[in-house]
C-alpha cells in the first residue's frame, strides 16, 4: 500500500500551457490547452487497487495526494476545477488554522469526500456506528460556524443552553479531535478504534447534556451548561484528555479505557440530576 504525494500540480498546469503555446496549440480557459482535463485525468486515475507483479499473488493499493494551489484561492481557476471534477476526496488547507496553530490546518466546513457510501459496507461490518458518529460530530462543527456569527455580534451570554453546550463541544472536537501533533507519541498516529472511541464518548457527553438540560427546563431547579460544566469539570478534562492514549494499546484497552469514560459519564449526569 503506497500513498504518493504530488505537488504542485499548479506547476505542472503551468508547464503544461507554456509548452501548449509554444507549440502554437489552441488555447482554452485562461489560456491552459483544452486537453488539460484528459491529461490530469490521466495521472489521478493511475491510483487505486492493484495485483502486484511477482508471487505471491497480492493486491496492493496506490493513494496519490495531488497538491494543487489556485491563485488567490479562486476555486474558478481552470486547474482546480478540473482536479475537483476528478477527484473524489478534497482536503481544504485554512491559511487561518495555519496561523492558529492548528495542524493539520484542513477546514472541515469545506473539505469533502466522495467514498462514504462506498465505504458504509466496510464500516457496516467493522464499527457500524462510526457512520452516525461521524455525522454527528458534522452537525455539530456545522452549527458552531453558524453560531459564530452570532457570537461576534451580540457575546455568549445571548445563546440558549443547547448552543452554549454546543460550542463547547464543538471546541472539544476541534482541539482535542482534529489537531494533531505529529511529532508526539500519542498523537503521530490514531487507530480506528481509538478515533471511534473518542467520538462515542464525546457524543455521549453531548446528548446526557442536552436531554439533562431539556427536562430540568420545567423544573423549579434549572439545570444550565454552566452548571454541567462546574459541576463536571473533571470528567470534561477526562475527555480532552482522551487523545493522549497510547495508539499502541490493546485493543482490549481501548476498549476498557472507552467503556469506563462512557459509565462515567452516564455517572455523573445521574448524580446531577439527583442532587
Amino acid at each position: 500500500n503506497v500513498s504518493m504525494m504530488a505537488a504542485p500540480k499548479s506547476r505542472w498546469a503551468e508547464a503544461l500551457r507554456e509548452i501548449s503555446g509554444r507549440l502554437a496549440e489552441m488555447p482554452a480557459d485562461s489560456g491552459y490547452p483544452a486537453y488539460l482535463g484528459a491529461r490530469l485525468a490521466s495521472f489521478y486515475e493511475r491510483a487505486g487497487r492493484v495485483k502486484c507483479q511477482g508471487s505471491p499473488e497480492r493486491e496492493g493499493t496506490v493513494t496519490i495526494v495531488g497538491a494543487v494551489s489556485p491563485p488567490g484561492g479562486d476555486f474558478s481557476d481552470p486547474v482546480t476545477a478540473a482536479t475537483l471534477a476528478i477527484v473524489q476526496v478534497f482536503w481544504g488547507l485554512d491559511k487561518k488554522l495555519a496561523q492558529r496553530k492548528h495542524f493539520p490546518s484542513v477546514n472541515w466546513n469545506i473539505s469533502f469526500s466522495k467514498y462514504l457510501r462506498t465505504l458504509e459496507p466496510y464500516y457496516n461490518k467493522y464499527e457500524p456506528e462510526f457512520p452516525t458518529l461521524r455525522q454527528k460530530y458534522r452537525e455539530i462543527l456545522q452549527q458552531e460556524n453558524d453560531l459564530t456569527e452570532i457570537v461576534q455580534l451580540v457575546g455568549k451570554d445571548s445563546l440558549s443552553e443547547d448552543q452554549k453546550a454546543t460550542l463547547e463541544v464543538a471546541q472539544i472536537i476541534r482541539e482535542d479531535f482534529l489537531q494533531q501533533n505529529a511529532f508526539s507519541d500519542y498523537d503521530y498516529f490514531c487507530p480506528l478504534q481509538k478515533t471511534i472511541g473518542m467520538m462515542r464518548v464525546t457524543c455521549a457527553f453531548y446528548d446526557a447534556a442536552l436531554k439533562t438540560m431539556a427536562d430540568s427546563s420545567s423544573d423549579e431547579k434549572k439545570i444550565t451548561f454552566a452548571t454541567i460544566k462546574h459541576s463536571l469539570n473533571d470528567l470534561i478534562n477526562k475527555i480532552t484528555a482522551m487523545k493522549f492514549q497510547a495508539p499502541k494499546s490493546t485493543s482490549k484497552e481501548f476498549e476498557d479505557y472507552f467503556k469506563g469514560l462512557l459509565d462515567e459519564v452516564e455517572i455523573s449526569f445521574r448524580k446531577l440530576t439527583e442532587d
